[in-house]
This record gives structure tokens, sequence and C-alpha cells, in this order.
């Protein structure tokens, strides 16, 4: 997902992009710790009977288990639309809370996948987010119109996923995963482009400039988290 609508930039010059710089360092760092976050809720609840029979019956998911997976989603469009009312803490905590049902909603892929491929599929990912993250920092090619077409791409994924959940093709389901991969891998370069567009705008220290980080980093995390799921289903050894 892409918060556009409240990642802006703002106007104000920034030569020296020290400013530039200090952004994305903090839109990194806010990353990184709700990645930690999610990795860490979901090794416990995912390596854990107890806790995974709190979303799970005999029947499948219960109640509590379908509001688990769908929380995370509605943390999204309540830290988007809060975006001008909340202040950066109330963001930052909305974030942790979301990181966290994140992790309890991903604890499933340790039921389903070998932990090795888990750890594996996550090292690649890293690699790949790193070296999107450089190549989208120093181009010098403006990646704007990739952007629009990358978010159609997005929509695109959603229809087919839903659609193959009817049809459970095998083959559509993998046809999905290599072009996620590829859609994800294009917006990690795009929105670190953005990102540092906006940081060269940005008020060092302002509350709004905080506001922005938090927003972007919610953007790159999902980046991260959307291209580590779709590789998994490439190349995750099931159990």
């Amino acid at each position: 997902m892409e918060n556009d609508n409240y990642i802006k930039e703002t106007t104000t010059n920034n030569p020296s992009g020290v400013i530039a710089q200090s952004f994305l360092s903090s839109v990194f760092t806010y990353m990184a710790a709700a990645l930690g976050v999610t990795g860490l809720v979901a090794y416990i609840f995912g390596t854990d009977m107890g806790l995974m029979s709190l979303m799970y019956s005999d029947t499948g998911l219960n109640v509590f288990g379908y509001i688990i997976m769908f929380a995370p989603l509605g943390f999204v469009l309540i830290m988007s639309s809060g975006f001008q009312r909340f202040s950066s803490l109330t963001l930052s905590a909305l974030f942790i809370v979301f990181a966290i049902l994140m992790g309890m909603s991903l604890s499933t892929i340790f039921l389903v996948y070998t932990g090795g491929s888990i750890f594996s599929t996550f090292l690649i990912t890293s690699g790949t987010f790193t070296v999107m993250a450089i190549l989208g920092y120093t181009t010098k090619t403006d990646l704007t119109k990739f952007g629009s077409i990358l978010m159609m791409g997005v929509i695109g994924i959603i229809i087919a996923m839903v659609v193959n959940m009817f049809m459970q093709s095998e083959m559509m389901d993998y046809i999905i995963s290599i072009i996620g991969v590829l859609i994800f891998t294009g917006l990690i370069a795009y929105d670190v482009q953005k990102l540092k567009r906006i940081g060269s705008g940005a008020e060092y220290g302002a509350e709004n400039t905080n506001k922005l980080a938090i927003m972007g980093a919610l953007s790159l995390y999902l980046d991260f988290i959307n291209l580590f799921l779709f590789l998994l289903r490439l190349m995750g050894g099931r159990k």
C-alpha cells in the first residue's frame, strides 16, 4: 500500500542533502524496529501451539483469528486517514501495535514452511531490499511514471489473488507470485526515491516531518513484507 495522499513534498530547499539523509535515516529506523517487532512476535506465536490455539479452532480460524488477520489493514487505514489529526507519538504507537498484529497474522508461516526456508527467504528479501533501496536513492532516473504502473500492478495482483481463491490454480498462483516479486521489488526503489525527495524539502525536527517519516516507514515496511511473502511462496520449503 502507498500513502501518496499523506506523504508529500514541501517546498523548502535543502542543497546539502543533510536533512534528506537524516529523514531517510529516521524512516529506515522506524521500519527496522517494526520489522523486528513483527519477526519476534511471529516467531513466538508460530512456535507455540498454545498461542496459536487462540486464533484457531478444530474447524480453522476462529473469530479472534479473523480479527487478527484483518486488523493490520484496519490500522493502515486508521493511520492514513488520521495523518493530519494524529501526533507523531500517536502514529508511532499505532505503528507498533500494527507491527505486533502483523506478527501474529504472519505466525502461520511457521506452520506451513520450514524454519530454514523462512530464514533464507528473509535474507534474500533483505539483500534485495538493500540493493533496490540503494538504486532508488542513487539513480538519476525519475521513477514517478513507473510508480503509477506498479500501483496498477498491485491492484491487478489483488484481483488475481481473489479470483484464484475460487479457481485454486497452482499455475496461476505461481505466476501471481512471480509478478508480485517484480512489482514489490520495483516499488522499493520507487518509494525510496520518493522519500528522498520528501526529505530534501523537509524541516528538520518538525512534527510533520516526524509523521512523514513514520508513514514512509510504513510504506517501505509493506513493500518488504509483501516481497518476503511472494518470495516465500516461490522458494519456501513446505513441511
